[in-house]
């Protein structure tokens, strides 16, 4: 049973349709990462889950109860939900403890301990307890929000793009180490964000949404290497979109013959290939070995563990060498990303192969 279930939501801004129908549903204990590009309806989701918005239709369930819907709608301080905002949104005249313990009786004779006892499970050193959150680097301020939000003991967490505001380190290290608190604690969570590879490594299982509708939702690995459509393949990561002539199991496209995973399918369709996929060898002058499928180099940007290469395509069927008869095959060069283990310039001629098979978009 779900924990957390979206039952046909929608919600309108005047004459801007923000959320089309949405249904989602979230098993207890498990990591769902809501992702779209600015403008997909993904933070309207959050809010609405965590009662700032009232929906126009649909209904929102909580462990079997019902937050919201068309005739009622649950304050959103009885929802017992914790958010942590892309900003952190702490009190900057409260110290450390004090914005920690915000939620918290001030009366309890636990409340000290509590907090101490937050601080420590969120990495936070005893020592920061009296400062203000402008003494913190953003990856502290970040944990003590998401320690100020864990105080309360909530049913469901809500993450607003958290980690977008740090740097590239810091932001991976500290996803790391809320992902496995969260764990950890067996809360339920649900993560709205843009970045595709954030999404991938944090969540148990990710959504994606375009124009206020739900395109696909399923696990992070399943999502990357069989998604539904074109879309969702470029949104969740680098993508080489074919048109191809499939039957039996394999595809004709402007690469040669290529393996694909659905050998039911034939006929005209679009196949997918990841950039990890292709490798480039590079030819020299006096290679003998046939090359099937060849390509020239005709620009490289470097960008660090990676750079990006612009390929013009040639088929090499006839002679020997590393451009015996070849034949360019498509107009608009074939742009990849490669590792920069061995860098290729611009005019080599490269041998490609495919590693895998691609995946066919259904039709």
């Amino acid at each position: 049973m779900s924990f957390l279930e979206l039952q046909s939501i929608a919600k309108s801004y005047g004459a801007v349709r923000a959320l089309d129908s949405v249904d989602l549903a979230v098993a207890a204990g498990r990591r769902m990462a809501v992702v779209g590009p600015s403008g997909s309806g993904k933070t309207t989701l959050l809010r609405i889950i965590a009662g700032f918005e009232r929906p126009d239709a649909g209904r929102v369930m909580l462990d079997g109860r019902c937050l919201a819907d068309e005739a009622h709608v649950m304050p959103a301080h009885r929802r017992n939900i914790g958010i942590v905002a892309q900003d952190g949104a702490l009190f900057p005249h409260l110290c450390i403890a004090d914005n920690i313990g915000f939620g918290l009786d001030r009366a309890t004779k636990e409340r000290r301990r509590v907090i101490a006892d937050l601080m420590d499970m969120v990495g936070l050193d005893a020592s920061m307890a009296l400062r203000r959150p402008d003494e913190l680097s953003g990856g502290q301020q970040q944990r003590v929000a998401l320690a100020r939000a864990l105080a309360r003991k909530p049913r469901l967490m809500l993450l607003d793009e958290p980690f977008s505001a740090l740097d590239t380190a810091l932001r991976a290290s500290t996803r790391k180490a809320v992902s496995d608190l969260l764990s950890a604690a067996g809360i339920t969570t649900v993560l709205v964000t843009h970045d595709q590879s954030e999404a991938l490594s944090f969540a148990d299982e990710v959504a994606v949404m375009r124009d206020g509708k739900l395109l696909q939702v399923g696990a992070p690995r399943e999502l990357y290497l069989r998604p539904k459509d074109p879309m969702v393949a470029a949104f969740i990561g680098d993508a080489i979109v074919l048109p191809a002539q499939v039957a039996d199991g394999w595809a004709e496209c402007v690469l040669g013959r290529v393996g694909v995973d659905d050998r039911e399918r034939h006929g005209s369709a679009q196949i997918m290939l990841r950039p990890e996929q292709i490798s480039l060898e590079r030819i020299s002058a006096d290679n003998s070995r046939q090359q099937n499928m060849t390509g020239e180099v005709v620009d490289v940007d470097f960008c660090g563990a990676v750079c990006t290469v612009a390929l013009r395509l040639h088929h090499a069927s006839e002679g020997t060498g590393a451009a015996a008869n070849s034949v360019e095959i498509a107009d608009a060069p074939l742009i990849l990303r490669q590792s920069t283990v061995e860098t290729l310039a611009p005019g080599t001629i490269v041998h490609i192969s495919i590693i895998g098979t691609a995946h066919v978009f259904a039709a």
